[in-house]
């Protein structure tokens, strides 16, 4: 596994290296409140929108994560972010998340492309066996979504982790494993063609 920044093309959505450049551009659409609802800390200004930057970026130089901005190249704007996370080479596992997309572009095939990107990275050019999801159990949104995209449900970590706000979170994991990956990309091919 080649754990280095790349950036990963599609047809919709590039998805680039995030850099400390991007901040502005992510300030612009990822102040919204909502989008940080489920999340273990609130980005509300420039400042913590820098400090969960630099703490990407720190997770990059550790060699356990390789962060994005997401692109509409079409409308050549960045819409949000997302990453490989907790990678693992000896076990060729790593963890999609962090991932939020501005409201504009929700429910629509940013996110579906950004993901068949990243999974066609994950199991075709790091030979990953496992990539896992987890989200607040609270998350319906998230859930039904990673279902829908073929992700396996594996169970419930309760008071997984402390928010910001100091509530006990409950993770849900998701998992795609290598023998699921071409029904989950042909699924995700398909949902795009729509």
């Amino acid at each position: 596994m080649n754990i280095e920044p790349t950036t990963l093309n599609g047809q919709l959505v590039s998805l680039e290296p995030l850099q400390l450049k991007h901040v502005a551009a992510l300030c612009e659409v990822g102040l919204d409140p909502e989008l940080w609802k489920w999340t273990l800390g609130v980005i509300s200004d420039e400042a913590a929108m820098e400090k969960y930057v630099r703490s990407a970026l720190e997770d990059q130089k550790a060699g356990v994560a390789v962060p994005f901005v997401t692109r509409d190249t079409g409308a050549n704007r960045i819409v949000g972010s997302t990453r490989f996370g907790n990678i693992d080479r000896a076990n060729r596992k790593a963890e999609i998340g962090w991932t939020w997309v501005a409201p504009p572009w929700q429910r629509t095939s940013v996110n579906t492309e950004a993901k068949l990107l990243m999974l066609t990275h994950a199991f075709e050019v790091w030979n990953c066996i496992r990539v896992e999801f987890k989200t607040d159990a609270l998350n319906e949104k998230s859930r039904t979504a990673l279902a829908r995209i073929g992700a396996k449900e594996e169970g419930t970590l309760r008071n997984h982790m402390i928010t910001e706000s100091g509530r006990f979170r409950d993770s849900v994991y998701f998992s795609i494993i290598e023998n699921e990956w071409g029904k989950v990309k042909s699924r995700l091919e398909s949902k795009l063609r729509r």
